[in-house]
C-alpha cells in the first residue's frame, strides 16, 4: 500500500500546474472563511469590552439588559440588599453613560464615561502616565490611550475640556485591555464625580460589581438576586448574553454566516471540479493499476490520500495568509479588530474535511467505475 500512495503523490505532483490550482482553490476558500469567522470574534470581543476592562467576577443587572450598553438603572437600594447577602466579599456600584466632550477647539466628541466607586475605584484600568488616586483630584478625569484616543486631540496630562458644560482635567492616561467597537473614546472618573457631570434617570447605578467569597457561592448569590427581582451574572455569562444579542437578534450573524458560506462554496466548487479534471486525465494511470491487480478499496485510498495532501496544504497555506493579513492590519490599523481563536480555526478545519470529502467523491465515482480492457482498448 505503501507503493501505492507514492504513486498516488507522484500522479498528483506531475501536473504542477493542476497541483497549484487545487492547493490555491482551497487556500483561498480557508483565507476568506477565516477573515470572516476573524472579523465576526474580533467585532464581537469589542462589543463586550467594557466587560473585559472592568474585569468584575458577577454583575448584578436589571432583567431587561442584554447588552452592556443598556444602561438601565437599578435602585440604591439593591446595593445595600446585595452587600447583604451571605457569600458575596463586597459589592460596589458602577456607572456608565455618555457624555459630549467640548475640545477645545470648539469641536464637539461623544465619549464612553465610566464612574468607578469612589472607595475602592474597582475596575480601574492599567496607568500609562499619573496616578491613580489622581482622580480624586477637582474634576479629575483619566483618558484611554486606545484607537479612539486621537479623537480627542491626544491630549496629556494637565489638559483640559469641558464635558456636558462640566470642566475636567485629564489627570491621566490609561491603557484598556481591550478597545472598544462603537467609535467613542473612553474616560474613567469617579462614581460621584459621574453621576455629577452627566444627566441620569432617577437611579444611577447602571451595574452592581459582585465579588463572592468563592466561586460556590455564585449559586446562592444569583438564586438571592432573582428573588430580589434582578438578575446576577458571572463575567462569562454576561460576555455569551452580549454576543448572543448580536449574533441573533441582529442581522450580524446572518451577514457573517452568508459570507462563510459564499467563500465555503467558492472553495468547494474550485477544489471538486479541479480535483475531477485531475482524475479524468489520470484515469489510463488507475486504470493500469486495477488491471494489474490494485483492489477497489485501495484506489479509494490512493484518492482520499491525494484530496488529503491538497487539503490539508490547503488549510496551512490559508491559515497562515490570513494570520499575517491580520497581523499586518492590526499594526497599521489600530481599529481593526479581527482575531483568530482556536474556534475560528476548526470551523475552517471543518469546512476543508467537507470540501476534501467532496472532492474525494467526484474521484471514487469515476476511478471505480474503470474497466481496464476499454482502457487498454482505447
Amino acid at each position: 500500500m505503501k507503493s501505492l500512495l507514492e504513486i498516488a503523490l507522484k500522479l498528483l505532483a506531475g501536473d504542477r500546474g493542476k497541483f497549484f490550482t487545487l492547493i490555491l482553490g482551497i487556500t483561498f476558500a480557508v483565507f476568506l472563511m477565516l477573515q470572516m469567522t476573524a472579523i465576526f470574534s474580533g467585532v464581537m470581543h469589542r462589543t463586550a469590552a467594557t466587560i473585559y476592562n472592568v474585569g468584575a467576577s458577577m454583575w448584578v443587572m436589571d432583567p431587561s439588559v442584554n447588552i452592556q450598553t443598556d444602561n438601565i438603572s437599578l435602585p440604591d437600594y439593591i446595593l445595600d440588599a446585595v452587600r447583604s447577602i451571605n457569600g458575596v466579599k463586597y459589592a460596589v456600584p458602577l456607572y456608565t453613560g455618555t457624555g459630549l466632550i467640548k475640545l477645545n477647539d470648539g469641536h464637539y466628541q461623544a465619549a464612553t464615561i465610566i464612574g468607578l466607586d469612589d472607595a475602592s475605584l474597582f475596575g480601574r484600568p492599567v496607568m500609562l502616565h499619573g496616578n491613580i488616586y489622581d482622580l480624586y483630584n477637582n474634576d479629575a478625569y483619566i483618558v484611554v490611550n486606545d484607537a479612539e484616543y486621537h479623537k480627542l486631540h491626544n491630549p496629556t496630562i494637565g489638559t483640559t475640556f469641558e464635558i456636558n458644560d462640566h470642566r475636567a482635567v485629564v489627570v491621566g492616561i490609561a491603557k484598556a485591555l481591550m478597545g472598544g467597537l462603537f467609535g467613542t473614546p473612553t474616560l474613567y472618573t469617579t462614581y460621584t464625580r459621574a453621576i455629577s457631570n452627566l444627566p441620569h434617570t432617577r437611579f444611577t447605578i447602571s451595574y452592581i460589581l459582585v465579588e463572592p467569597k468563592s466561586p460556590a457561592d455564585i449559586a446562592y448569590i444569583k438564586a438571592q438576586v432573582q428573588a430580589l427581582g434582578y438578575v446576577a451574572l458571572t463575567q462569562q455569562e454576561f460576555i455569551s448574553k452580549n454576543t448572543n444579542y448580536y449574533l441573533y437578534r441582529t442581522g450580524l450573524g446572518m451577514n457573517v454566516l452568508i459570507m462563510m458560506l459564499v467563500s465555503f462554496i467558492v472553495g468547494l466548487s474550485i477544489a471538486g471540479q479541479t480535483f475531477y479534471t485531475f482524475v479524468l486525465e489520470n484515469l489510463q494511470e488507475f486504470g493500469a493499476l486495477k488491471a494489474i491487480g490494485a483492489k477497489k478499496n485501495e484506489l479509494i485510498q490512493m484518492i482520499l490520500f491525494q484530496s488529503a495532501v491538497v487539503g490539508f496544504l490547503g488549510y496551512g497555506f490559508g491559515v497562515f495568509l490570513s494570520s499575517v493579513l491580520i497581523s499586518i492590519a492590526k499594526f497599521r490599523l489600530p481599529e481593526y479588530a479581527a482575531i483568530v481563536t482556536y474556534q475560528n480555526l476548526f470551523i475552517a478545519f471543518v469546512m476543508v474535511l467537507i470540501i476534501i470529502a467532496f472532492s474525494s467523491y467526484l474521484g471514487i465515482r469515476k476511478v471505480t467505475r474503470i474497466d481496464p480492457f476499454d482502457i487498454f482498448r482505447g
